[in-house]
């Protein structure tokens, strides 16, 4: 290999334009994420990495994200999300550093009369900013069922219900586990979920959502509720969406509460 290769990236920008955030996104790794029930849990996430620019730069060197995940792929996860944030400025001579991890993860989980049981698979985000400050949001996206109260009151018999996913995303400075999350949000809606279900459950699921109807305002509401009540939390989002079954168009809410993150785009 030539010795005398031009370094295009170090080379004056085009223009006197900072850039916020550059780097390689959807690189599909193996990662490790802490479980309430067995310790730790390895799944496949879906990573992007991001520095910042500035102008007097062309650009970054793409290749040094993917060596830094290399050098901690066999540790990737919470544990060590600033030793990577750190690793990124440091190797690319930046100011500040980004991460993004999506990633499924399964619970184990009974139903409610048989006892039989399944894995429930909750989409989950990792947002991670190293800068002048560090920031770390937890993202999970939990489906559950909803019950139309205004449907039940209005109907000699029956009411429609519908799949409804909520998003919490959450700031803290002390660690929690989301399996407590996931049922702070389950424990919100009509009922919950489950990936098997004989004659009996589904008679107990149908029966309790009817009898716990929920507005999409009242899923967003209770979780907040729950979430306040828990006092760990400098901010959270809590946004829920109805599928609705009988109209042409989803129902959403959303409720934002604590200090906005400044510096993780969410």
């Amino acid at each position: 290999m030539k010795s005398d290769m031009i370094d295009i990236q170090n080379q004056r920008g085009i223009n006197n334009i900072d850039i916020d955030k550059v780097g390689v996104k959807g690189i599909r790794y193996p990662i490790v994420v802490f479980d309430k029930k067995n310790e730790t849990q390895h799944t496949i996430a879906s990573i992007n990495l991001y520095v910042d620019l500035p102008h007097k730069f062309k650009g970054t060197h793409m290749s040094r994200f993917v060596e830094i995940l290399n050098e901690y792929r066999m540790e990737i996860g919470i544990r060590n999300f600033d030793l990577i944030l750190d690793k990124m400025k440091k190797m690319l001579n930046a100011k500040s550093a980004h991460i993004e991890f999506d990633f499924p993860y399964f619970i184990k989980k009974k139903a409610p009369v048989s006892g039989e049981e399944g894995l429930m698979e909750y989409q989950c985000r990792y947002l991670g900013y190293s800068g002048e400050k560090k920031e770390f949001i937890v993202g999970i996206k939990v489906p559950i069922t909803t019950l139309c109260p205004c449907s039940r009151e209005i109907s000699d018999f029956g009411a429609h219900s519908q799949r409804s996913y909520v998003n919490v995303r959450l700031l803290s400075k002390k660690f929690f586990w989301i399996e407590d999350i996931i049922n702070i949000v389950e424990r919100s809606g009509s009922s919950d979920l489950y990936s098997l279900l004989k004659r009996a459950d589904e008679k107990y699921i149908t029966e309790k959502a009817y009898n716990n109807p929920m507005f999409v305002e009242d899923v967003v509401r209770e979780v907040s509720r729950r979430l306040i009540e828990l006092e760990i939390f400098d901010w959270f989002l809590v946004e829920s969406e109805n599928i609705e079954s009988i109209h042409n168009h989803s129902a959403y809410a959303v409720i934002e509460w604590g200090e906005r993150p400044k510096n993780i785009l969410t």
